[in-house]
């Protein structure tokens, strides 16, 4: 990373955009250009690749014109491009540290592919060129990870999607030299690598499986282009396959549509890499499955695929203000006329010296000779935190598109809630302001980028916090609603029950039980961004730690599994973990969560989420999973640990991100250098390794590595079993550092899936594992 700036998180994207005054230096394409900027920085950068990223002495832009510093000297590329970078409110901040850009091959994309949807084959969709598209899955099938191709790319093992994989399939790999043919594709289509491993199907007369399938979860209302990779690796003697002329198999993408794939009928050699791409529109399942199915008619059983990759096309988000034309990815021409100068700050933009096209208003696209520019833009946001407020949660612009986070404005009085809210839940603004005492500041026991919470007792005397958007201050309608919705259809011990909502004129309140202990983090630091204790009333013990971490687990788990049809919770954070009178955990603030884990429609232009607990897999593809929701808990449990923020920007740089920082010291075998110091000497270290095991696994980059919540739940029961086990030692040994204690435990019963019931109360979960 370059450290231009002190930063809190790093958000990657690609963007593919063509340019028709971008020319390749020649038809054939071998090394591509490439410009590596080191944004705010008078210095150039060398990074352990060998990249170098030269400084831009702080210019807004850079010219693609000749240039010895930024790229190859016998470029005849011509023209300026030009990106601008704008907070999505008035008090963000936006950074960018560093931009990437290569010139791709011609051959990258085609115009036209066959179009698909789950009825079967569409005929051919045209129109490729005017569309962006935006890398969700590239997969080595049969072959490891790769961690950086040609042009920097990340290919994933294919192990996490399939989908009951049959014995008949294996692994094989050619370690000779690819037959790379120009017309097929070059190495930077993909790496050779891909190439010389796939996954082979073999079917035999005993074999009780004709097909071999991979499931990837998608936004299920977007299309999606689909490519393969094919060479032909496997005729030869291992496998005892000799005449390739004799294979043929089909490619089906869901269960109606086959393509039958005749290597040698397309190379006419062996080994040589080729692709086939595929539109594909897809059904309501959420997932696009793509299978290898052997034909009766072909003389060789066999079918292979090399690699995989799943591109989904990006929407515009919403119109452009005729106002200010260029708020999005915008082309300059000489036809055009000039930008307001209002605007000028306010959007990406290219020039070019000859173009006579118009580009779409998301991201630039250009058709001209095929030539597009990849660039990988590594930014780095920061938000001016409200109040002191130091993870608010936010919407955060991407892609410099119209889809700016929401003012939070009170809502229309006219407005209308939808039917699916729960009316009896509804309660009068008179009965508020009784509970409340008319709002007075005496009750006011919290105050966020929400709004403003209260204190109160209703009529029948049950103690409530209420909770008041305020207009340009609170939530917006859309999160009002959420929460109403989701916890309105789900109770459980865990979760924070809604009492009832206000609607009325241009309020939006939300009523619920109160929680006499606040939150977590109120018992574990200040609450203004540093890790200075709390000034809580009583300090949590490891056990009372661990129990809440149970019950919080317990909570989400009932969330991704419950009766509803699993929900994602969006923003868990210490903030958003309640206690109440027992310490006992719930999990709450609903705004943000989305129904239905395999529903893929929460793929947003806008992150939202708090800074400190976002999934890095989650900024790179913009899906959010049930995995994410895990890797933010594993942040938490790290907070919990350490007693520190998320985000401590006056910390030094590898300190800055607890998730770093405790990732570091946890590949250091070495967490207990970093533990809250009232827990010094009191957590066993046979607990204090499991739990650090638990974070590890919560915090892997990779969703596919991270366990659900039920392996979290069950890893947290056994930590807190391994901390009361009572170990008979010698005076003289450490509790916390004694690693020969765990050679001495009995043998005990493992935590049973019964710690999963919702009504189950926290403190069997102990004595029941």
């Amino acid at each position: 990373m370059l450290h231009s700036h002190k930063i809190l998180f790093q958000l990657f994207l690609l963007l593919p955009l063509h340019f028709s005054s971008l020319l390749l230096p020649s038809s054939a394409y071998t090394v591509p250009d490439k410009y590596f900027i080191n944004c705010g920085a008078g210095f150039n950068t060398t990074i352990d690749d060998g990249r170098v990223f030269v400084g831009d002495q702080n210019s807004c832009s850079f010219s693609t014109g000749k240039s010895e510093h930024v790229m190859s000297s016998n470029s005849s590329i011509e023209g300026e491009f030009k990106i601008h970078f704008i907070p999505s409110q008035e008090s963000s901040l936006a950074f960018i540290n560093a931009i990437e850009v290569f010139l791709a091959p011609e051959a990258f994309l085609h115009d036209s592919a066959p179009h698909v949807t789950s009825a079967g084959d569409e005929g051919t969709y045209s129109g490729m060129y005017s569309n962006v598209l935006h890398t969700i899955y590239r997969i080595n099938v049969g072959g490891p990870i790769i961690e950086h191709d040609e042009l920097w790319r990340k290919w994933k093992p294919d192990d996490s999607y399939l989908f009951n994989p049959p014995k008949a399939a294996k692994n094989v790999s050619y370690i000779g030299t690819l037959n790379y043919q120009p017309e097929h594709v070059t190495k930077y289509i993909a790496p050779a690598l891909v190439y010389q491993t796939a996954r082979l199907l073999n079917i035999d007369e005993s074999s009780t499986f004709l097909n071999l399938t991979w499931r990837f979860p998608i936004n299920k209302n977007a299309t999606h282009l689909v490519r393969v990779h094919f060479c032909d690796i496997v005729s030869k003697p291992t496998t005892g396959l000799w005449f390739p002329s004799d294979l043929w198999f089909n490619l089906s993408i869901y269960s109606n549509f086959g393509e039958k794939i005749h290597p040698f009928d397309i190379t006419h050699q062996v080994v040589v890499p080729f692709y086939l791409d595929f539109v594909v529109v897809p059904d309501d399942s959420g997932f696009i499955n793509v299978s290898l199915v052997t034909r009766q008619d072909s003389p060789l059983h066999y079918a292979f695929l090399n690699g995989l990759e799943i591109m989904e096309f990006m929407k515009e988000s919403g119109p452009t203000p005729k106002e200010c034309e260029s708020m999005n990815y915008s082309c300059k021409t000489k036809e055009s006329g000039p930008t307001p100068k209002e605007c000028e700050s306010m959007n990406y933009s290219c020039k070019t010296k000859e173009s006579k096209k118009n580009c779409p208003t998301v991201i630039i696209v250009l058709i001209s000779s095929g030539a597009f520019v990849i660039m990988v833009i590594v930014v780095v946001l920061g938000l001016k935190c409200r109040k002191g407020e130091a993870d608010q949660s936010s919407g955060v612009l991407l892609y410099g598109g119209t889809s700016f986070k929401k003012k939070l404005t009170e809502r229309n009085a006219n407005a209308s809630l939808p039917s699916t809210l729960n009316l009896s839940l509804r309660i009068s603004l008179a009965e508020i302001k009784y509970a409340t005492k008319n709002f007075n500041a005496k009750f006011l026991i919290g105050e966020g980028g929400f709004g403003k919470v209260y204190k109160g007792t209703l009529r029948s005397g049950m103690k409530v916090a209420v909770k008041r958007s305020e207009p340009g201050h609170g939530q917006g309608l859309k999160e009002f609603q959420t929460e109403i919705i989701v916890l309105s259809q789900i109770r459980h011990r865990h979760l924070v029950s809604l009492i009832g909502y206000c609607d009325e004129g241009s309020e939006m309140i939300l009523v619920y039980e109160f929680m006499e202990k606040g939150t977590l983090r109120d018992h574990l630091y200040h609450s203004n961004g540093n890790s200075q204790k709390s000034s809580s009333r009583f300090e949590l013990s490891w056990k009372q730690r661990l129990e809440i971490c149970i019950g919080a687990a317990k909570g989400l788990h009932y969330l991704h599994t419950g009766p509803v049809g699993g929900i994602l919770h969006r923003d868990v954070k210490s903030t958003n973990i309640f206690l109440d009178e027992d310490y006992v955990a719930k999990v709450g603030d609903f705004g943000l969560s989305k129904s239905g884990l395999s529903d893929t429609d929460h793929f947003t232009m806008a992150i939202k989420g708090s800074f400190g607990y976002l999934d890095p897999e989650y900024l790179r593809t913009l899906q959010f999973t049930e995995k994410s929701d895990v890797y933010s808990f594993g942040v938490v449990l790290l907070e919990l640990l350490c007693a520190r923020p998320a985000v401590d920007n006056s910390l030094q740089a590898e300190e800055v991100s607890l998730a770093e920082w405790g990732m570091l010291w946890l590949g250091k075998g070495q967490l207990e250098n970093i533990i809250d110091p009232v827990l010094v000497g009191k957590i066993k270290p046979s607990s204090l390794k499991k739990f650090g095991e638990i974070a590890e696994k919560c915090l892997k980059a990779d969703t596919a590595e991270r366990p659900d919540m039920h392996e979290v739940l069950w890893d947290l029961a056994f930590a807190l079993q391994l901390q009361e086990i009572v170990i008979n030692r010698e005076p003289h040994e450490d509790s916390l550092t004694n690693t020969s204690l765990e050679l001495q435990l009995p043998v005990w019963h493992l935590p049973s899936t019964r710690i999963l019931n919702e009504e189950e109360d926290i403190s069997n979960t102990a004595s029941e594992v």
